[in-house]
């Protein structure tokens, strides 16, 4: 394991400096005027004055070529400094942290949820395959998948905050304010776990060392858990990585939805606003989040299985 956590680390930084090559590019093929747009939504003008838009190029260091510009982000970046957003005016990290924070304790709740849900039921519809749980869990988990985030969003909150006011609407701060988010980014995880946990148990089940253990006298259940349920874990915990970062990028439509101060909501407003510091910092944060996840993630699935242990030395 040790040689596998430095082989990651040691592809980290190229990782990283890959990521933030494509943050600082992708804004800028969209074809937009930062500079403009930033003073339109500051002076309401449709046609600013071109001294003022000169100046104000000149000020955030827009006016130089691509490679200076990057260059000078990518070494302020390194220094710890993230730059001044063009719509509060005020340091990005002072934005940027706490709403990663809330970013993550939503996310991470969400995967907690959807591994509670899914690793047991995709277990136990393991265990008679094509039985009538079985059949209601592969129903749940299409929708589940299916149905998207903005739609299920919508439904709960109809149910709970309006017909039966049960829970806030919308909000962040208190565990009944966190409900609702954290079920709808769940459903779609705790659907593919559910799915992935069952293949993989069937075919453990079918594994020779289940059969003598079996003709050992191991009953029904310690087989389907100890030796079916554990070998499937290991996979979902290897795509637990890959969970994290993709739920925390994609949890724009959940935060704007529930009005949650978290990173897809930063990330929304200064999309809209061409706040280019912002959105820089914020979709570098997420590739650094999920290549550390990822890295994390591989370690327990090894911990998990002895036999991918063995393989990786």
């Amino acid at each position: 394991m040790t040689a596998v956590l430095l082989r990651r680390l040691l592809a980290l930084p190229v990782v990283v400096a890959a990521g933030a090559v494509l943050v600082f590019l992708l804004p800028r093929f969209s074809g937009q005027d930062t500079a403009l747009a930033v003073l339109r939504s500051r002076t309401g003008e449709a046609d600013p004055d071109p001294v003022v838009l000169a100046a104000l190029r000149a000020r955030y260091g827009l006016d130089g070529s691509w490679w200076d510009q990057f260059t000078a982000w990518a070494g302020a970046v390194l220094a710890g400094d993230l730059g001044i957003s063009y719509a509060s005016r005020t340091p990005v990290a002072g934005l940027l942290w706490p709403a990663l924070g809330v970013s993550l304790v939503l996310t991470v709740a969400s995967l907690v949820v959807a591994g509670v849900v899914g690793v047991p039921a995709g277990v136990r519809a393991a265990r008679r395959p094509g039985g009538t749980f079985d059949r209601a869990l592969s129903t749940g988990a299409v929708l589940g998948v299916a149905v998207p985030e903005f739609v299920l969003g919508t439904v709960l909150v109809l149910t709970f905050a309006v017909t039966l006011p049960l829970l806030p609407a919308t909000g962040w701060g208190t565990p009944a304010q966190a409900v609702l988010p954290v079920v709808t980014l769940a459903a779609f995880p705790a659907a593919l776990a559910a799915q992935l946990v069952r293949a993989e148990t069937i075919d453990a089940l079918g594994r020779s060392h289940v059969t003598v253990a079996r003709a050992k006298g191991l009953s029904g259940r310690a087989v389907l858990w100890r030796h079916g349920g554990r070998l499937a874990l290991t996979s979902v915990t290897a795509m637990s990585g890959l969970f994290l970062g993709g739920l925390l990028g994609g949890s724009v439509v959940v935060e704007v939805l529930f009005a949650v101060p978290g990173l897809g909501r930063l990330l929304y407003d200064a999309v809209l606003g061409q706040d280019l510091p912002v959105i820089q910092a914020g979709l570098l944060a997420v590739i650094v989040v999920a290549a550390l996840a990822g890295i994390l993630a591989e370690l327990v699935a090894l911990a998990l299985d002895p036999v991918a242990r063995g393989e990786a030395r």
